[in-house]
């Protein structure tokens, strides 16, 4: 690190949303210094021409993506590239003793086979794969501490298993027939434009898509396996897009082992949660605004008709990505795990 104990950070595809977001948050970290941004932009932006709200914060112009050009500069590297990337330039970034963070799918589900089915290419860093760590901090910090490649968990995926987990680990719950109804704002699809995220085909309308489709409801599954007792889980994931910047409200319904009631529910997720400093209990139904640029993931849950029903409420870019990140970076590098983040 550097002499003033500072992580030093460099972002790799600087000019997505999540990106953004991480700066957001990096800049007031106060013991971090974003020392580079990458892009394959050509010719290479200033980061506050592509985001003007960053005019007299940061004015970083952005650099190739060269390995080599970060040696000795960079404690750890967010990598914010599409799915495929990263499993390509990981193995440089590594080999040169920096440390990863990565906010695509390239290292999260840990069989080959189910990558190239669910992403269509062939996994080229089995390696890496292997000794990647799954970023959920609730789930596999003592994991995270030592880690020198994160996967960081998808935005679904982390509002679902926050969810499941604490009821899985209790076995109070069937491991088969879970749903998920997740809703998102339309941030989530990330920045490149596309004709059916356009606001006139977004504003004032509801959607569900890719219904069975959705590649993360394997990643659902996998996160979820380690606590079942027998077999594997079985999910069915919908989501859907609502009219609104950011937020994830996912509604979640569990099928009990036994009878069980409200109260039950919720002091198992209490006696879980306990000591988690992003994690929040609520008596009412949550809210996406509640959670809206926070790293925050607020859970409650009913009994109704012998099912549980648990609703968790994420803000998709920050608990679902560049927060949850910066929470994995502060567990890597022994720093207060709050510090930055609310």
């Amino acid at each position: 690190m550097a002499e003033n104990n500072k992580v030093r950070v460099a972002i790799v595809g600087a000019t997505a949303y999540t990106s953004r977001e991480a700066i957001r948050w990096l800049l007031v970290h106060p013991g971090v210094d974003i020392v580079a941004l990458c892009s394959r932009r050509d010719p290479q932006p200033r980061i506050d021409e592509v985001f003007p709200e960053l005019a007299g914060r940061l004015e970083l112009r952005c650099e190739p993506i060269d390995a080599a050009a970060l040696k000795g500069r960079v404690d750890v590297v967010m990598m914010c590239l599409p799915n495929g990337l990263t499993m390509d330039l990981a193995p440089r970034l590594l080999d040169a003793g920096m440390r990863v963070i990565d906010f695509s799918a390239d290292y999260r589900l840990k069989e080959p086979a189910e990558y190239q089915q669910w992403y269509g290419k062939e996994h080229t860093d089995l390696g890496n794969l292997a000794r990647a760590v799954y970023g959920l901090p609730e789930a596999y910090r003592e994991k995270i501490r030592t880690a020198a490649l994160i996967a960081n968990p998808g935005c679904y995926p982390t509002s679902a298993a926050l969810g499941i987990i604490p009821l899985l680990r209790a076995g109070l719950i069937e491991a088969k027939d879970i749903i998920v109804d997740a809703a998102s704002g339309i941030s989530g699809a990330g920045r490149d434009p596309k004709p059916e995220h356009h606001f006139p085909e977004r504003h004032e309308t509801f959607e569900a898509y890719k219904i069975g489709e959705h590649r993360h409801m394997v990643e659902i599954e996998r996160t979820l396996d380690p606590y079942v007792r027998a077999s594997k889980s079985s999910v069915i994931f919908t989501p859907h897009l609502i009219p609104m910047e950011r937020g994830i409200l996912s509604t979640i319904y569990l099928h009990p082992r036994q009878p069980v009631s409200t109260e039950h529910v919720m002091q198992v997720f209490a006696e879980t949660y306990q000591n988690e400093p992003f994690v929040r209990l609520r008596k009412s139904p949550p809210r996406t605004g509640d959670v809206a640029r926070t790293n925050f993931c607020d859970l409650t849950a009913r009994v109704v008709k012998s099912r549980i029903i648990v609703l968790s409420a994420i803000d998709n870019m920050v608990k679902g990505a560049a927060g949850q990140a910066i929470q994995n970076m502060n567990i890597m590098f022994g720093r207060k795990e709050t510090e930055g983040l609310v």
